[in-house]
């Protein structure tokens, strides 16, 4: 029985090591030239990142006033100027 889960495990460890080498030989086999060409483009290009919440249903940004929140220290002495309390 000691034999049998020796092997399984051996031969699933190096499944998985060949599997893993595998996928990241697709990252090593980019040549120098496609990846310049890769980090050019990537910086004349500005995209922004739209979250859906500022959608409306047809697509376009809202117009409409966004709720803010501010998260700060507990140690905030702002509060404390303004005389409020965090409870």
């Amino acid at each position: 029985m000691t034999i049998l889960f020796s092997i399984i495990y051996s031969a699933a460890l190096t499944y998985l090591v060949w599997k893993a080498f595998k996928v990241m030989s697709t990252g090593w086999g980019i040549s120098g030239t496609e990846k310049k060409h890769f980090d050019k483009s990537n910086s004349k290009q500005k995209k922004y990142t739209i979250h859906p919440e500022l959608l409306d249903k047809a697509g376009n940004i809202t117009d409409e006033e966004l709720l803010t929140v501010r998260f700060s220290n507990n140690n905030d002495s702002s509060l404390e100027e303004k005389g409020s309390t965090t409870e």
